[in-house]
């Protein structure tokens, strides 16, 4: 899909302080269940580009379809900033300084899911329905399987021209049961970079997913208030994800006065053994890559160690505000958009604990694993989880409803007070955010233990 000559020939006599071209070409499969019955196939391909440039500070942004006169593009693109910067007086381009790169990155395959037939992806997901619907009491089940390829060519007016493919395949499946009016659901997310297989093998899964949202049905609410919680290590990840992430995205904090005042460099968190981290340079899963959408290389960017802000993520131009070096996450999830500041691989690293450790010393608590959603607002946060069993004396017991937690995030990281050593990775959700979704990302954690957390039925 080489289209460098096509590119590099549009950037000459651009007239901008700055310009980069992406053209892509996609394709992907998803399939839809709704209760018992295939709802919904849709296989698509796409194929477009956009041209971004900067004058005096101003962006201007075109995306289209059709490849032909790239230059025109350009030059539509460069009449938006030269309108916007003509009310910005005063205004200067500022762009952190990157290497230059010159690539060409195949895609990371394990089993390649463009290479598996529509018929067996049908029949495989059949078979998963078919065992969602064994279980008595069943009333609805969704599944959704997709997968999907980028390939992306982008070149810039610093000499950058990068060439790489992203292959991706993603499922969840989810099961309803019913007793009266009283509903309860159970299920599971899971994804993977480059590979089919995460899709395989999962009868144990669906029917336990399946047998425990039957089970939910006598399982007891639990009274609100605050206790001491575990969290599992998918909604661990989640809450750093949707927490902590967001707010170290470099765009957000910089746009507002209030996270400015939260999100200081050398702001101290919580304990020693809080350590965050976010990077694409992390191998193998679906929030990685070699070059961001702005050409930029993907890096490793560790945001709090021992307790204490040290990093945030950063497109080019909010890199060279805040004087920080850029690292590699600004992403756009295709030619539509512009790229902005997004997470890639969000994780809480390891501690010293194992998970007996954290259950010691816990008279009465709340184990809480998988999660079914959530929202945050600047520090404040709500998350559900998936699934909840009491603690009681150091042990794991009977399952109670599933329930939600929320606070404060910042009360909520200096009451974390264990952190395990069993990091595991959840690659099944999406990001989103700037009407950009779903996102492919990462995240993930060990176990964790935060005291005087405040829950509530579900």
């Amino acid at each position: 899909m080489s289209y460098r000559a096509q590119i590099e020939d549009a950037l000459v006599g651009h007239a901008a302080d700055y310009c980069e071209i992406r053209i892509e070409e996609s394709d992907s499969t998803r399939l839809t269940y709704r209760g018992r019955t295939l709802d919904d196939i849709n296989m698509t391909s796409a194929k477009g580009g956009a041209v971004r440039v900067c004058v005096n500070g101003s962006w201007g942004f075109a995306s289209f379809n059709e490849l032909a006169d790239l230059k025109s593009r350009v030059g539509d693109a460069v009449e938006q900033a030269r309108s916007l910067a003509s009310g910005n007086k005063g205004e200067t381009t500022m762009l952190a300084e990157v290497e230059p790169h010159v690539d060409i990155v195949d895609p990371h395959i394990v089993k390649d899911p463009r290479e598996i037939p529509l018929k067996e992806k049908i029949r495989l997901a059949d078979h998963y329905n078919d065992i969602v619907w064994s279980e008595p009491g069943i009333v609805s089940s969704d599944i959704i399987y997709g997968d999907n390829s980028r390939k992306v060519a982008f070149g810039n007016s610093d000499g950058t021209y990068v060439e790489q493919e992203v292959v991706h395949a993603i499922s969840r499946i989810s099961a309803q049961a019913r007793e009266g009016s009283d509903v309860q659901q159970a299920g599971f997310s899971i994804g993977a970079l480059g590979d089919y297989g995460v899709f395989e093998d999962l009868d144990d899964d669906v029917a336990e997913a399946a047998q425990r949202a039957v089970g939910l049905l006598k399982a007891e609410p639990l009274t609100g208030g605050q206790r001491t919680v575990i969290l599992d290590p998918i909604l661990a990840g989640v809450f750093v994800h949707e927490a902590f992430g967001h707010l170290s995205e470099a765009d957000n904090v910089y746009e507002n006065e209030k996270l400015k005042e939260l999100m200081y460099m050398g702001r101290n968190f919580g304990g020693k053994h809080l350590n965050f981290t976010d990077g694409a340079a992390t191998p193998g899963m679906r929030g990685s890559y070699k070059y961001d959408d702005e050409g930029t290389a993907a890096t490793v960017t560790p945001l709090v160690r021992e307790g204490v802000l040290v990093g945030r993520l950063h497109s080019r131009e909010t890199a060279a505000k805040t004087d920080e070096a850029p690292t590699g996450n600004a992403r756009a999830i295709s030619y539509r958009f512009p790229p902005i500041v997004r997470m890639t691989n969000t994780f809480i690293e390891n501690g010293d604990a194992t998970f007996d450790d954290l259950l010691e010393g816990v008279d009465e608590g709340v184990y809480v694993k998988n999660w079914y959603g959530g929202m945050t607002q600047h520090e404040m946060f709500t998350f559900s989880s998936g699934e909840a069993y009491m603690i009681r004396n150091g042990e794991v017991q009977e399952a109670v409803r599933p329930v939600m937690l929320s606070g404060n995030l910042f009360e909520t990281l200096e009451n974390v007070d264990a952190i395990a050593n069993d990091r595991e990775v959840n690659q099944g959700g999406g990001c989103g955010k700037g009407g950009q979704i779903p996102l492919p990302v990462a995240n993930g954690s060990p176990h964790i233990r935060i005291r005087n957390c405040l829950i509530s039925g579900a």
